[in-house]
């Protein structure tokens, strides 16, 4: 029913039957039951919304959060998507709407959604050339950009510093570098738990690496592998040095230069260690996403800057089969 609903709107999600039991049904520790919520007049399915839950924290407040996803009703249903969102409200603290299509955007403003930052999509070009399947003449402006930034762009070493594949039974090493939120900023947490279930994704292919540094673990990048695009779905370094957290990206880079068919590395960011880092790795800013709230009430609006992450929308393992650029 919810592939027949996706179909009659015109969306076209990660359908297959193992990517619909990994995004709605696989067990997940910090939520009982299906992630999947269905409105419908008796066998007749009018509309979806899936959900991400996420703890959100600042200071010493932790706020539970859902970002909805998949979020669709049939056309001429008369309202139905917002009287599931509302359902699916009753669930959470806060729900958290980071980006969305066009009707998504134009229509959660008027549900109480609250602006609250926005995140840049930035990408680096690996390999322009790989990008081209069939004519180039549409391509040239773009290939001269993506070979002019690649040329400026430094190099991807970081003397010093030694990268780790984690698998998902040693998930435990890095957690003493989990993200935490520091002062002026609130986060969305990171987990064993949520890696593991991560890891497993049959969407796309995900890689988790820890940082080193004389032996010891500062910080981990996760990667996501779609179409000609290598994704830094997230990152983070236990130090707040702006040379450990360009040696982070470096370290990223390089590893994204491994897979054979990447024309280009990419990732988000709106926190300054890792909007610096990313810049002076040679990435560029390509778009801005919006990030908005609703909360149930005051207490659950966080009062500062919210990082965020590829990770902490569907955007880390969107278009599995499509080829997208950003650069």
């Amino acid at each position: 029913m919810i592939v027949e609903l996706f179909a009659d709107a015109g969306m076209v999600p990660n359908i297959e039957p193992q990517d619909l039991d990994w995004k709605y049904w696989r067990p997940y520790r910090e939520w009982a039951g299906s992630r999947s919520f269905l409105l419908a007049t008796g066998n007749n399915p009018i509309a979806h919304c899936g959900v991400m839950p996420r703890w959100c924290s600042w200071g010493t407040t932790r706020v539970a959060m859902i970002q909805p996803i998949d979020w669709v009703a049939r056309p001429g249903s008369g309202g139905a998507g917002i009287a599931l969102m509302k359902q699916v409200r009753r669930r959470t603290q806060a729900l958290l709407s980071i980006g969305g299509s066009a009707h998504t955007l134009s229509i959660v403003p008027h549900m109480g959604f609250k602006p609250l930052d926005h995140v840049t999509g930035y990408a680096r070009p690996l390999h322009p050339l790989r990008r081209v399947s069939g004519s180039v003449v549409g391509l040239l402006p773009r290939l001269a950009r993506s070979y002019a930034w690649k040329l400026t762009a430094p190099a991807a070493r970081a003397p010093g510093w030694r990268v780790r594949p984690i698998i998902a039974s040693d998930l435990a090493r890095i957690a003493h570098v989990f993200p935490v939120a520091r002062t002026g900023m609130a986060l969305l947490e990171r987990s064993v738990e949520l890696f593991r279930y991560v890891l497993s994704c049959p969407i796309v292919p995900f890689s988790l690496f820890a940082v080193e540094r004389a032996g010891q673990i500062e910080g981990y990048f996760l990667l996501a592998t779609a179409p000609g695009q290598v994704r830094i779905a997230d990152c983070w370094m236990s130090s707040e040095e702006p040379a450990a957290w360009r040696a982070l990206i470096l370290c990223a880079i390089a590893q994204a230069k491994q897979d054979p068919q990447a024309a280009e590395v990419v990732a988000w960011a709106n926190d300054r260690l890792l909007t610096a880092a990313l810049g002076a790795c040679g990435f560029h800013a390509r778009f801005r996403v919006p990030v908005q709230i609703l909360p149930a009430n005051e207490a659950a609006m966080p009062p500062v800057p919210l990082r965020v992450q590829l990770l902490d929308s569907d955007a880390a393992y969107l278009n599995p089969r499509e080829r997208v650029f950003w650069a």
